[in-house]
């Protein structure tokens, strides 16, 4: 052979040794787009039914137990103010005290009409008892002096008005009159508050008021004071939902004898439900992709598929799922970052759901 044609040689040689390796590489043990054939390994496990007590977390608003903003009653000016702004004071305490001058006249003038008219009606008494006189006349007098006696306590009553009390035991707010103010109705003296026990309210779905009943411990903790829990219990739970939200209100009491907790605080309240049978996993198996809530389900033939659920509670490591699998379902507790739907699992471990995580 010439040697002008040896490089051509040299070079067909090489492309098809080239050639035969890529071949040989196309159709090697790894072909396939690099996805392994074999079973992925695993852990499985199988779902039981077993205790589960759970949290329910709400967030709730101070309540007083009792509130009233105190008003005056009549059109008249401050003579006395009695009390100070974040006063405490007992029921039937004094809070105000306006000027009656007017009517103190006008009772000495319905006593004195009283008085004669009693004395008057005595007379005719007297005079009856003689026979000197008709039965119709007494009549008219004790007519005369039960109109006097009902002038009387109208306007002992127009006084008692002028004087205005606290209607239960609490805390006032702010003062809003001062001496010589002219009130009318409806005007504004202050706030009155019982927080010696409050109130806290907040919603609960109501896929969960199965789970709520008066008399459950709750307790609750605010931004204002967070390193300390305060201790209630379920006071009521609403006997309508709103039909926007389809959320009860429950009403927890709590005691407050510090006054710590004042009406419109925000309360984080937590409230530990009875121990139930549910479907409970453990919390490596659920898988969470957007919207999608789903378990990896193992099916006879060691396949996988996906299953979707809905979490009905979670504690810490532990799943409660109430919708999307069975008791005797085996699920992928581990493992399951690889799975694809269809794909061949070597399971391992076959302990009840709950069980395996709680260990």
């Amino acid at each position: 052979m010439a040697p002008r044609f040896l490089p051509l040689c040299f070079a067909l040689l090489a492309l098809f040794g080239l050639s035969a390796c890529n071949k040989e590489a196309k159709t090697g043990p790894g072909a396939g787009g690099g996805r392994s054939s074999g079973p992925v390994p695993v852990e499985v496990a199988i779902v039981r039914a077993q205790d589960w007590q759970d949290t329910l977390r709400a967030l709730g608003t101070v309540k007083a137990r009792e509130a009233v903003t105190v008003t005056a009653k009549v059109s008249e000016t401050v003579a006395k103010v009695h009390f100070e702004s974040g006063q405490e004071v007992a029921k039937g305490a004094p809070l105000v005290t306006l000027s009656g001058s007017q009517q103190d006249a006008l009772l000495a003038q319905a006593q004195a009409q009283q008085k004669e008219a009693q004395l008057q009606f005595q007379r005719q008494e007297q005079l009856l008892k003689q026979q000197l006189i008709a039965r119709a006349t007494l009549d008219s007098a004790k007519a005369t002096l039960d109109s006097a006696n009902a002038q009387v306590a109208q306007i002992r009553a127009n006084l008692s008005d002028r004087v205005i009390r606290a209607p239960f035991a609490g805390v006032l707010g702010i003062r809003q009159v001062s001496p010589g103010a002219l009130v009318t109705p409806g005007t504004v003296i202050a706030t009155l508050d019982d927080i010696a026990h409050v109130y806290v309210d907040f919603p609960v779905p109501e896929t969960e008021l199965a789970g709520v009943a008066a008399g459950q411990a709750i307790t609750g903790s605010v931004g204002a004071y967070p390193a300390q829990r305060f201790d209630g219990q379920v006071d009521t739970v609403a006997a309508r939902l709103d039909a926007a939200t389809r959320a009860a209100t429950v009403r927890g009491d709590f005691a407050n004898p510090k006054h710590l907790l004042k009406p419109g605080m925000l309360v984080n309240v937590a409230l530990v439900r009875g121990v139930r049978q549910a479907l409970v996993v453990p919390e490596l198996a659920v898988q969470q992709i957007g919207s999608e809530t789903f378990i990896w389900k193992v099916k006879a033939d060691d396949t996988v598929e996906k299953a979707d659920i809905v979490v009905g509670g979670r504690t810490p490591g532990l799943v409660m799922v109430s919708e999307g699998i069975a008791a005797g379902d085996r699920i992928v507790t581990e493992g399951t970052g690889k799975l694809q739907p269809g794909m061949k699992i070597a399971a391992g471990g076959a302990a009840p759901a709950g069980q395996s995580a709680a260990k």
